[in-house]
């Protein structure tokens, strides 16, 4: 008898919850296995071969009440956790990318609306993958910000 370990078995996993989203092209089942992407209350919806990533509306998403504007930690959570699943989807991954670095700039207030992102691989090699990621609300022209990660991919 051989033994599984918790690390093969959670690679098993994470490959199997992957496929079956892709399969049903329903994404709902993939984040309802991350607790930060269910917090934000994060969707995602697959329009042929693109993904797009939705931040609805949400108070407690807020981090300026005057405003009222999105926490820019909620903005670079939402676009980084694009990028993971965008990546994890088109490479069918049996393990979650790891973030090298992230660079984001902030281009203009987040208003308390639905949020949008879209996510562009624009290196992916055997171990580390590039993914630019863009995030607007009711325009795609007028971004409120981009951003950069690097991901070790294993």
């Amino acid at each position: 008898m051989t033994m599984v370990s918790p690390e093969a078995n959670q690679a098993l996993n994470v490959k199997d919850i992957v496929k079956k989203a892709t399969e049903l092209n329903d994404f709902g089942h993939l984040l309802a296995h991350v607790p930060y992407a269910k917090f934000i209350g994060m969707q995602v919806a697959r329009f042929g071969d693109e993904l797009v990533f939705q931040l609805p509306k949400k108070d407690e998403n807020i981090g300026n009440p005057t405003l009222p504007a999105i926490h820019g930690g909620v903005i670079a959570g939402f676009m980084e956790m694009s990028a993971i699943v965008q990546l994890m989807v088109f490479m069918q991954t049996t393990k979650v990318p790891k973030i090298v670095d992230f660079s984001i700039d902030y281009l203009r207030a987040g208003h308390h609306r639905d949020s949008f992102a879209e996510c562009k691989i624009t290196r992916q090699g055997r171990r580390v993958a590039n993914v630019n990621i863009n995030c607007w609300q009711t325009n795609r022209k007028a971004l409120i910000a981009t951003a950069r990660a690097h991901f070790l991919i294993e």
